[in-house]
């Protein structure tokens, strides 16, 4: 598999598409509204939708890498947006590397020529940080596989294509599938919509699984919790990157306020402690792109190696995976607090776009694997002593 550049016109035709469709419109992003499908159809106008789907299936194939920059300027606009073009990519993946070439064509190649959507079910009420605590069982029962149970988290379901859902399998309790079940498939019911905090714009929905029936062959290759953390890879490296777009927001937001807010005789602008500031958050910019480039090209070289599907197999959850997301939303989180202190009163308000860019940020510490469960994650991999490791 070969990726594909992007090209310069790709990159102005994002950045237009956040300057006419997402500028300004961070009232109305930040409300729980229905979901704001003329921004998507008009997102499917750049040529874009899911950019990362291979060549072969009619997509774009644009590698990880340059998806890093489409994730920074997307979310520069509004977080919530971004996310929600660019999460289908776990459920993506998995299908692209463990699924039958029939079950690609099947679906993912219409999800390139429409620019729609896929979502995971994976995390449970007692299955979050203990994904082994599934409960969604997977029955055989002749040439098919019938699911059942319930799933807590999960972004687009109501609106996607189909659903890779993670359970366990009925047969062997040691044993978890990966299956690809279509959205209208009878059983899938969207129980309610969460009312999340920040990236209020994207739509993660709490699902029930009453005996889903779905055709065997739909099973993907490999131990269903091995594969999602596969899929974790590509997400987690994309989610980093919306604390870019997210902090240079931000920045740019107080440079305009102190250019206008007067201090001793001055401006804000003229402030020293001012500078500091604005000069430590540019630093942290610069390495928050680094890392995100960095784990995004590893992901690169497997994925234009030989056999990427082994590959992945045998590493599971990539070291640069893991520390991009914890760094960046650590760091965005520090930006913009710095940020909202540094506007004063109306920080502590909803009159500018700071307190709702404050809380967006805060989701790239908490989805996909909180804070504590990626350390734990990187301690585990990738501290103890390797013939101490479980």
């Amino acid at each position: 598999m070969e990726h594909q550049q992007l090209r310069p016109e790709d990159t102005k035709a994002v950045r237009r598409y956040v300057k006419e469709q997402l500028s300004g419109e961070h009232a109305a992003l930040d409300a729980l509204a229905e979901k704001p499908a003329d921004l998507y159809e008009r997102f499917r106008e750049t040529g874009l939708a899911n950019w990362w789907l291979p060549t072969e299936l009619g997509g774009r194939g644009i590698g990880l890498e340059d998806s890093v920059g489409i994730v920074d300027d997307l979310a520069y606009g509004d977080a919530g947006v971004a996310f929600t073009l660019f999460i289908s990519i776990l459920g993506t993946s998995v299908v692209q590397l463990y699924g039958s070439p029939e079950l690609q064509r099947a679906y993912l190649a219409p999800m390139a020529a429409g620019g729609t959507f896929c979502a995971t079910l994976g995390s449970e009420r007692e299955a979050g940080s203990e994904l082994g605590r599934i409960d969604t069982v997977a029955a055989r029962a002749g040439d098919e596989l019938v699911l059942t149970g319930e799933k807590f988290f999960s972004t687009n379901t109501d609106f996607a294509d189909f659903l890779v859902v993670i359970a366990r399998s009925a047969e062997d309790p040691e044993d978890f599938l990966a299956v690809l079940v279509p959205r209208g498939t009878r059983g899938v019911e969207v129980v309610k919509r969460w009312d999340v905090i920040g990236v209020r714009a994207s739509h993660t929905y709490q699902v029930r699984l009453d005996g889903v029936r779905v055709p065997a062959t739909h099973r993907l290759a490999g131990s269903g919790l091995r594969l999602l953390e596969i899929g974790l890879n590509a997400s987690r490296i994309l989610i980093a990157a919306t604390a870019i777009g997210i902090s240079r927001r931000i920045r740019d937001h107080l440079m305009t306020y102190a250019k206008q807010k007067s201090l001793r005789g001055a401006t804000l602008l003229d402030s020293p402690v001012f500078a500091q500031r604005l000069g430590q958050m540019e630093m942290q910019i610069e390495v928050m792109r680094s890392h995100c480039l960095r784990a995004a090209r590893e992901y690169d070289r497997i994925m234009t190696g030989p056999d990427p599907a082994a590959v992945f197999t045998k590493h599971g959850t990539l070291k640069n995976a893991l520390t991009a997301k914890l760094f960046c939303g650590q760091t965005g989180w520090d930006i913009a607090s710095v940020g909202s202190t540094l506007f004063g009163g109306l920080g502590y308000t909803n009159e500018l776009p700071i307190t709702k860019l404050l809380r967006d940020v805060r989701y790239v510490s908490i989805v996909e694997g909180g804070d504590e469960v990626l350390r734990d994650l990187v301690f585990g991999r990738y501290v103890i002593p390797v013939p101490r490791r479980a």
